[in-house]
């Protein structure tokens, strides 16, 4: 009897084995894979593939690069050139304000106008009204005119240009490159953004001080760099796989497009989250308003030490870009932005009652590094999870964040700084930033707990639950308590 029952209670195990064979296989097959992908060694430079593999991304990227210097140079140049008539600071401040309020009335039905049209020569069209303008900007020059009028007219045009063209090119990227290679470009953009902020003033200030060239070779610079940029966007292909299809034909009107737009940011929480996270950053702990007055109190006003503290966050965004190899595999970016958030505020805190100079660039490089990483990630989400037809509208958003939110952080910390210290003004500023990122890690769980659905062909780590908005494998049931999706 003993032994009869143990071979029926052998032969129930057999057919059992025999019946989730398939699944045990697949599983071990998958677990297998996965611990090959978490051996695989970690990359610490920054990923240059999308470079060698995508000659169209290879030429927008250079020729983007390349105008980006120029249009540092006229930035440059437009605040020297009316300090230089005004001797005002108010003057040049009214300059921000200029360009900050078209930003915010374009950038939006912009990003819709995105979607309706086809992108690539969008791009070319606004890029050729840049170009304009800064042709513009070197005959006023040229011919010595002394109108601030037209300086900020100028000044709010381009900003209404850039509030269109920005978005449009940044929409370009994911119809050239593969998901698994969108961190890598995010990373890329963020090179050239930090190398323009550390060279561009610099060769401006060269260029200004030479005896022939002044304010007008800055603009002239910039106008003749242009032509890097379109030979970068003309010759991108006129269609491609990943280019986005028009707007969905219920939209008839851009109200309807642009409230679509938001509707989509609105009920996505991993979007929204990310969008949340980096404008109350900016908002609560970018205190650059405050740069003067604490560098008078602690270091007797010397412009040189007032250059540095600049130069300390370009430093430290430019290595922290330099070194994003890790950012491309990166497997909780909702939570890993969380904590770029909070140690930038952190930093910030620091700096508020840091004394030394030593410590005082530190923690301005700490924070820049923190800022690249928040903008990579930032970056990364919008152009995976947004659709193609709506790439331009969250497009504009994302461009409306981090351009907007700074001008606006700027604002709040010298007004806070004026009705306090500076000091009290940077401090809570970056305590309230730590405290916003618990708060969003809170109240936006999916945000939390994201995790970009791995490239085609590659599993899921083992003991992890799918990405958001990628159902579970055949025969499992979905991990506690996780949403099925990201919306």
């Amino acid at each position: 009897m003993k032994r009869g029952a143990r071979a029926t209670g052998r032969g129930a195990l057999d057919r059992r084995t025999r019946s989730r064979g398939p699944f045990l296989l697949s599983r071990i097959c998958r677990d297998k894979a996965a611990a090959a992908v978490r051996c695989a060694p970690v990359k610490l430079l920054a990923d240059l593939t999308p470079l060698r593999e995508s000659p169209p991304f290879r030429r927008l990227w250079v020729g983007t690069t390349l105008s980006a210097v120029g249009g540092a140079m006229t930035t440059f140049a437009l605040m020297l050139q009316v300090w230089n008539i005004t001797r005002s600071t108010a003057a040049v401040g009214l300059l921000a304000l200029a360009a900050l309020v078209p930003l915010l009335a374009v950038a939006l039905p912009g990003g819709a106008l995105i979607d309706a049209v086809d992108t690539r020569r969008l791009v070319l069209g606004s890029t050729c009204a840049l170009m304009a303008v800064s042709a513009a900007l070197t005959v006023q020059s040229w011919l010595g005119l002394r109108e601030v009028g037209v300086l900020y007219a100028l000044a709010a045009v381009e900003s209404a240009i850039v509030a269109v063209n920005a978005p449009a090119r940044r929409s370009l990227t994911p119809a050239l490159l593969p998901a698994s290679q969108l961190a890598a470009a995010q990373a890329l953009q963020r090179i050239t953004f930090q190398t323009v902020l550390i060279g561009g003033s610099a060769l401006a200030g060269v260029v200004a001080a030479a005896p022939h060239l002044g304010l007008r070779g800055c603009y002239l610079i910039d106008t003749i760099s242009f032509c890097c940029a379109l030979y970068g966007i003309g010759t991108l292909p006129k269609s491609w796989p990943g280019e986005k299809s028009k707007s969905h034909p219920s939209e008839r009107t851009r109200v309807s497009a642009i409230i679509g737009g938001v509707s989509f940011i609105g009920r996505t929480p991993v979007l929204a989250g990310a969008f949340l996270a980096d404008v109350s950053a900016t908002f609560f702990g970018l205190p650059t308003s405050l740069f003067p007055a604490l560098n008078a109190e602690r270091f007797g006003g010397d412009p040189r030490t007032l250059g540095l503290f600049t130069a300390a966050i370009g430093v430290g965004g430019m290595v922290t870009a330099v070194l994003s190899g890790p950012l491309a595999q990166l497997a909780r970016q909702g939570a890993a932005m969380l904590v770029s958030v909070a140690v930038w505020g952190a930093a910030f805190a620091v700096f508020a009652i840091a004394h030394s100079l030593w410590l005082t660039l530190l923690t301005l490089g700490v924070a820049g590094g923190a800022d690249t990483i928040t903008v990579v990630i930032r970056g990364t989400i919008a152009t995976t999870v947004t659709p193609p037809e709506l790439r331009g509208r969250v497009m504009a958003a994302d461009y409306v964040v981090g351009a907007g939110g700074g001008n606006l952080g700027s604002l709040e910390a010298g007004a806070v700084g004026s009705l306090t210290t500076p000091v009290i003004s940077a401090l809570s500023g970056g305590l309230l930033v730590i405290a916003s990122a618990g708060a969003l890690a809170l109240a936006l769980p999916a945000f939390r707990r994201y995790r970009p659905a791995p490239a085609a062909g590659e599993p899921p780590a083992a003991g992890e639950p799918p990405a958001a908005g990628e159902p579970p494998a055949a025969g499992e049931p979905p991990a506690a308590g996780e949403p099925l999706t990201s919306a």
